[in-house]
């Protein structure tokens, strides 16, 4: 049996009165980088999974979720502290990302957006060529005054 709190009633509706974050919300993300891709993970409970946008414009990654409470006909609610909401979530990928294989994922409320690296932006190794026939210079160190070596 729940008990009545005014106090509680109270707080909660001031709170709702005084919360400028109408808007869509942001939703808490981690973001890292795991080899050659970046992972987001970002706490979206109670969201259907159907309600994911995900969308990719030039270099800006957005996130859209909304969150709907169901209400049965004729229920008569007892405390309804869980609002219906939007989040919403932009991020702007720079350069070296492979944006045609954005991958996502959402299970348990949380959502996992895979985002690889570009072939062109990974690390690698450059060959350093040298002709057979030029000149190679060769120094020595001496601890003391530093002498030229002749070829």
């Amino acid at each position: 049996m729940a008990t009545y709190d005014p106090f509680r009633d109270f707080d909660r509706f001031a709170s709702s009165l005084l919360d400028a974050r109408r808007g869509p919300r942001r939703m808490p993300m981690d973001l890292y980088r795991d080899g050659d891709h970046y992972v987001l993970t970002a706490d979206m409970p109670g969201i259907d999974p159907g309600s994911v946008d995900i969308d990719v414009d030039g270099q800006l990654l957005t996130i859209r979720a909304e969150r709907s409470l169901t209400t049965g006909e004729g229920v008569k609610w007892i405390t309804r502290e869980r609002e219906a909401v939007s989040f919403l979530r932009q991020l702007n990928l720079g350069q070296g990302i492979d944006t045609e294989r954005i991958t996502a994922d959402y299970s348990n409320g949380v959502l996992s957006v895979t985002i690889p690296v570009s072939e062109k932006a990974k690390p690698r190794k450059i060959e350093v060529r040298s002709d057979a026939g030029a000149q190679t210079i060769t120094a020595q160190e001496t601890r003391d005054e530093p002498q030229p070596i002749e070829q």
